[in-house]
């Protein structure tokens, strides 16, 4: 059987294709856009954004100010993250270590006390130098005794101290004034350079060697004497993540901000030279 169409209905056929192919140019267009956002990445902002917690960094006192000022940029870069930090020689961070302080980063403010944790498989990874730092003499504020040289710290009247052995600038100390033959003896071996940096702020000694970035953050506090080149000795400062870290990917995020143009030009507002 055959249906003939009569001009009335081919004519109401016509407008509905012409509807039909006008809603295609307006919604095909809409579908598409749609369709697109749906399946296309969300911008995430920072790729490190997931972490969260708290992450603890064992640190040397030298690293305090640098540090503190690290600390507070990592964590706007990670708004669930906390940074503690635990400043001391490190020597004594060392002992923590090895006692079991639970921990994810250490810093240290030499190789030799980070190489005793890596010997002992107590670091993850291979530690990184990060910085770098030099010797100077603190004295009070104004140089009231007029020390001028390594020489004078064995004048007779002049109240020298140190940081104790093992602590790194008490090891940097000695091999200055052994290099440079100059005798003098500690009255006292303090437990960090914050310590004797306290010490002759305080007037209770004349002077010690420290380094130079804690003489700059002491202010006017202190003053500072410079060791020359030929006398002085150059400070590597490794970090690396601790075996067994609570927060392993917070570590790893947090050397690796160290090691950045951002973190580096951090070290470098504080005194250190970057590496």
């Amino acid at each position: 059987m055959r249906f003939v169409r009569g001009p009335g209905q081919r004519k109401g056929e016509d407008n509905l294709r012409w509807r039909i192919r006008w809603g295609l140019v307006v919604v095909l267009p809409l579908l598409i856009q749609s369709v697109a956002c749906g399946s296309a990445p969300k911008p995430s902002g920072d790729q490190n954004s997931h972490l969260r917690g708290t992450l603890t960094v064992l640190a040397a006192a030298s690293l305090t100010a640098a540090f503190t000022a690290e600390g507070s940029a990592f964590e706007r870069l990670h708004a669930g993250l906390q940074v503690r930090f635990d400043f001391a020689g490190s020597s004594t961070l060392v002992t923590q270590v090895e006692q079991g302080a639970r921990a994810d980063v250490f810093a240290s403010a030499d190789e030799i006390n980070m190489q005793h944790l890596a010997t002992a498989g107590l670091v993850s990874g291979v530690p990184k130098v990060f910085a770098r730092n030099r010797l100077e003499i603190v004295v009070g504020p104004g140089n009231p005794k007029k020390i001028e040289s390594l020489s004078d710290l064995d004048r007779a009247g002049i109240i020298y101290i140190s940081a104790a052995p093992g602590v790194p600038a008490g090891t940097y100390a000695a091999k200055i004034l052994a290099a440079a033959h100059v005798a003098a003896t500690p009255r006292s071996q303090e437990a960090d350079v914050k310590a004797v940096v306290t010490k002759v702020q305080l007037g209770e000694a004349d002077a010690g060697i420290v380094y130079v970035t804690d003489v700059s953050a002491a202010g006017r506090a202190v003053s500072g004497v410079p060791i020359p080149a030929s006398q002085n000795l150059i400070a590597n400062y490794p970090l690396a993540t601790i075996k067994g870290a609570p927060n392993p990917l917070a570590a790893s995020a947090f050397d690796h901000f160290i090691l950045s143009p951002a973190g580096q030009r951090i070290m470098e507002k504080f005194g250190f030279a970057p590496v």
